[in-house]
């Protein structure tokens, strides 16, 4: 997985601001000045918890991609994810209960700042890409 090069860009936040009343999602400002706003539906998709990346990385998605519709199966309704709680784990990351239930995943700040939604950081990790040989995908990394 290539994600965006942080050398000289700081991993530690300067504000979190995580907007659980209004679904809308949370935005960081970092130290450095750079700033980075993912959506909730983003952040589900992106829990860093093991068993949510095994999951990913056997159907090939990336931080973000949402689930891929099941072939022939019918669309169900599916509640847009939301946390029911938010905390912070000592001074490195946070936590999020999800609306349906799952809250192993924690967040670090590192993994936040490398997989920032952005599209200044989603340019430099498809720069990467190529530059490895990967396939780009043009939608990918988009917030949902």
């Amino acid at each position: 997985m290539s994600v965006c090069d942080t050398r000289g860009m700081s991993a530690d936040p300067k504000s979190v601001k995580v907007h659980k009343t209004e679904g809308t999602g949370m935005e960081i400002e970092w130290k450095d000045g750079h700033r980075s706003a993912y959506t909730f539906p983003w952040l589900r998709d992106a829990c860093p918890c093991a068993l949510c990346i095994e999951e990913r990385e056997k159907e090939g998605r990336k931080p973000g991609d949402p689930l891929k519709a099941i072939a022939g199966a019918l669309p169900m309704f599916k509640a847009l994810a939301r946390p029911t709680e938010a905390e912070a784990v000592g001074k490195y990351a946070i936590r999020f209960t999800w609306n349906d239930g799952h809250q192993h995943g924690i967040y670090s700040w590192e993994y936040l700042r490398e997989n920032c939604t952005c599209p200044e950081c989603k340019m430099k990790r498809d720069a990467a890409a190529v530059a490895q040989g990967e396939a780009v995908d043009e939608g990918e990394g988009k917030p949902n």
